[in-house]
C-alpha cells in the first residue's frame, strides 16, 4: 500500500500532522484546563501519517511535535509535556508497530500499560514535586490522597488505561477511515 505514494505525499501528509499536533499541544499547553486535551487532540493529529502506513513520518512528526512546541514556549513550563513526551506522542506509533508486526496484543497491553503507569509517576514527581494540594497537603482530602498515591497512580492508572487504550484503537480506525478518502 505504502508503495503507491510518493516521497513528497508522505513529507507533506507528516508535515501537516506535525503542524496540527503543534497548534492543538500548545492550545492545551496555555491553558491549564486543557493539557489534557491537548495532549488527546495532538495524538490523534500524529495518527495521520501512520494510517497510510508511513511510520518513519509518523516518528519525524512527533519528533517535529516535541521540538517545535519546546522552541514555541514549552520550555518555559517543560515538565507540563514531560506526559507527551514520555507517553502520549508515541502511543499511537506504537500500536501501528503492534499491529503491523502482529505482536500478541495482551502482552503488548500488559507492556503499555506498565509503560503507561511509569509516565503518570514520573508526571506526578514532576508537576506536583512528589505533593499534591500544597499548604493543604496535611490535612483532609490532601493527606489521603498524598499517603495513597501510589496506590492510585498504579492501580487506577492500570484501570484506566484499558478502556482508553482500545479507545485509541478506535480513533485510530476512525483517522484510517477519514485520511482514506485522501486520494494521490
Amino acid at each position: 500500500m505504502k508503495n503507491k505514494y510518493s516521497r513528497s505525499f508522505e513529507i507533506a501528509l507528516s508535515a501537516i500532522s506535525c503542524s496540527a499536533a503543534v497548534v492543538l499541544l500548545l492550545v492545551g499547553f496555555w491553558s491549564d484546563i486543557l493539557l489534557a486535551s491537548g495532549y488527546l487532540f495532538a495524538m490523534v493529529a500524529l495518527m495521520v501519517p501512520l494510517s497510510k502506513q508511513f511510520y518513519r513520518g509518523g516518528v519525524l512528526a512527533y519528533l517535529g511535535t516535541v521540538i517545535l512546541a519546546i522552541v514555541m514556549g514549552a520550555a518555559a513550563r517543560f515538565w507540563d509535556l514531560v506526559p507527551f513526551i514520555m507517553f502520549f506522542g508515541l502511543h499511537p506509533l506504537i500500536n501501528s508497530l503492534q499491529i503491523k508486526f502482529n505482536i500478541n496484543k495482551w502482552l503488548a497491553l500488559a507492556v503499555k500499560t506498565v509503560w503507561f503507569d511509569f509516565t503518570l509517576w514520573v508526571a506526578y514527581i514532576l508537576i506536583f514535586g512528589s505533593i499534591i494540594g500544597g499548604a493543604d497537603a496535611e490535612s483532609g482530602f490532601f493527606k489521603f490522597l498524598n499517603d495513597y498515591i501510589y496506590l492510585f497512580i498504579f492501580v487506577g492508572g492500570s484501570v484506566f488505561f484499558f478502556p482508553y487504550d482500545y479507545l485509541v484503537f478506535k480513533m485510530q480506525i476512525t483517522v484510517d477511515k477519514l485520511v482514506y478518502r485522501i486520494k494521490k
